[in-house]
């Protein structure tokens, strides 16, 4: 595989990310255009270690949350649908469509117990770079976002998190924002399938362990004058 891309894929690429950034620029549930830039910006600090095709990695970072399953009445297929048409629209060649919409596909995470299904290098990168949007101080930031524009509460102390066994009871479920971190963000760090990101997930991980810790020591009053 080549880390170069060509002029015609460079112009494409552009025109991609003008064509997300159209529209997912006004959202605000933790999947708008910064959050694709960030993960574009991930996925090509990890390609560059990688041999990988780095016009697939880059289109496929791109397109990633194109018509995702959550906004799209559950269909994990939409996304990539919505790719295939942008990228034939725009006449890519055909092998460079398929490579991007399988990854489109398979990025998402579907459940504790449901086993990655991302079969080239090109989608282990995104779908390594998307995770690492999950973790962290920005990780925080967007789980609590997509909460409340979900409607489910911040924490549910009575409520415990479940590791779902297959992708429709992870689909299905209305887990507390607090309990997505146990169900999804925690897991995170030991699914990465590059050293690149293992390396930076690990410490994203240690603070969102941190940012438990405290948010539960405030929520049960632990955190008094004399604390």
């Amino acid at each position: 595989m080549s880390n170069d891309i060509s002029p015609a894929d460079q112009q494409l690429i552009d025109a991609t990310a003008a064509h997300v950034r159209a529209l997912h620029g006004q959202d605000t549930t933790g999947h708008d255009w910064w959050h694709i830039h960030r993960v574009w910006r991930n996925a090509q600090l990890i390609a560059a270690g990688e041999d990988v095709n780095r016009a697939v990695v880059e289109l496929g970072a791109l397109l990633h949350d194109i018509a995702d399953w959550k906004f799209s009445a559950g269909d994990i297929h939409a996304g990539g649908r919505a790719a295939r048409a942008w990228l034939e629209r725009s006449g890519a060649r055909p092998e460079l469509v398929d490579a991007v919409v399988e990854i489109v596909d398979n990025v998402s995470y579907k459940g504790a117990g449901v086993p990655d299904r991302m079969a080239s290098p090109e989608g282990r990168v995104v779908q390594d770079a998307d995770r690492l949007d999950a973790l962290g101080a920005v990780g925080i930031g967007r789980a609590f976002a997509y909460g409340g524009a979900a409607g489910r509460p911040m924490y549910d102390p009575e409520r415990e998190p479940e590791l779902h066994a297959s992708a429709d009871a992870y689909m299905n479920a209305r887990s507390d924002t607090i309990g997505h971190f146990h169900e999804k963000l925690l897991l995170l760090h030991d699914r990465m399938h590059t050293g690149t990101a293992r390396r930076i997930a690990r410490r994203r991980h240690d603070y969102m362990v941190q940012f438990l810790e405290r948010f539960h020591t405030e929520w049960n009053g632990l955190d008094g004058p004399d604390a």
